[in-house]
């Protein structure tokens, strides 16, 4: 789960938010505002691109927090927000120019990570980033709901306007494309800096 469970707002605030207060409004932009970047960079790669998914995230919940009722935190409905815009993002005409989201799948079911040999180890010598980087926006994205958000194979379809098969399916053939990443680096590396060849 990402840091936006960690960020309490006192539901007077969200009252206030949701009668136009300007103040109440700042507040939860500067609570939630760092997050919201973090998530939307996850999902474009490109700063320009996360800021204006941030300044597009918290336009609508100005706009929608009249609605908010509350039956979850505030950050998982913010969370849910920025995902949508950020999956809309991926999914417009600008942006499937150079990649369709309609990426072609075989029906694979995903699995637990460690039969994919991923390890849960957060020592393990890899840059997370620079493995994602490699995936395809639908594949990273995927994989970030799912490993790193903790939404279901269902919710995601559901984001993505998909089947729970797609969303299986992506994430095994990004599991499939990180165990590469992986194995390098995690291969033990000589006295003289170089990874073991094993010959």
């Amino acid at each position: 789960m990402s840091k936006f469970a960690d960020i309490q707002i006192d539901k007077a605030i969200i009252k206030r938010a949701a009668r136009g207060d300007a103040r109440a409004h700042e507040i939860l932009y500067r609570a939630f505002a760092t997050p919201v970047y973090s998530l939307c960079l996850r999902f474009t790669r490109v700063p320009a691109n996360a800021e204006d998914l941030v300044q597009e995230t918290f336009i609508e919940i100005m706009r929608s927090i009249k609605n908010f009722r509350g039956e979850a935190a505030v950050g998982s409905w913010i969370r849910r927000i920025a995902v949508t815009k950020s999956l809309m993002f991926l999914r417009s005409a600008w942006t499937s120019r150079s990649q369709a989201l309609a990426d072609g799948f075989d029906d694979m079911t995903a699995g637990d990570n460690l039969s994919h040999g991923i390890s849960r180890h957060p020592d393990d010598a890899m840059d997370l980033d620079a493995a994602l980087a490699n995936l395809s926006d639908v594949s990273r994205s995927v994989v970030w709901l799912h490993d790193v958000e903790g939404y279901t194979h269902k919710e995601i379809a559901a984001f993505m306007g998909k089947s729970e098969s797609f969303s299986k399916s992506q994430l095994s053939r990004a599991y499939q494309r990180l165990k590469p990443m992986l194995e390098v680096a995690q291969q033990p590396v000589s006295a003289d800096g170089a990874a073991a060849q094993g010959y």
